[in-house]
């Protein structure tokens, strides 16, 4: 309900408004990616074979709750467009997945696989995004 104005000074800070969306994604009373869903994208990723990866992604995908789905397809179609001006921002699909896989995926309770987990978020937004035509296409 706060009204922002857009043309102030502090939103030309890049670093500023991309801390403001992880910000709004971080505090969500549920992650973007349903607590519910968690274990099931980490087993995906895991998949060796990469036809079946993507699949099993876009089938989870398709699964998810209808704002989940038209937000993620939002947000993917937006930080593709980030990751392809890599050689300007040096913002490649890896460096994003490790930015906001994290903030989008996690497990409703830690455990002391954190470090493992966080590997699996960040190839699970990576893969998203250089697969993003074949997962939401």
């Amino acid at each position: 309900e706060e009204k922002l104005n857009l043309d102030d000074s502090q939103w030309e800070d890049i670093h500023v408004v991309t801390g403001a969306l992880k910000m709004f994604f971080r505090e969500l009373p549920e992650p973007l990616f349903p607590y519910c869903f968690f274990e099931q994208f980490v087993e995906a990723i895991k998949i060796q074979d990469n036809v079946t990866r993507i699949k099993s992604i876009r089938t989870l995908v398709k699964k998810l709750p209808r704002p989940n789905y038209d937000t993620m397809k939002i947000l993917f179609e937006h930080l593709k467009k980030i990751a392809a001006k890599e050689s300007v921002n040096l913002m490649s699909t890896q460096s994003l997945g490790i930015v906001f896989g994290p903030t989008l995926l996690r497990p409703e309770k830690e455990t002391g696989n954190m470090a493992v987990h966080m590997l699996y978020q960040n190839q699970i937004v990576e893969l998203m995004l250089s697969e993003y035509s074949k997962i939401f296409g």
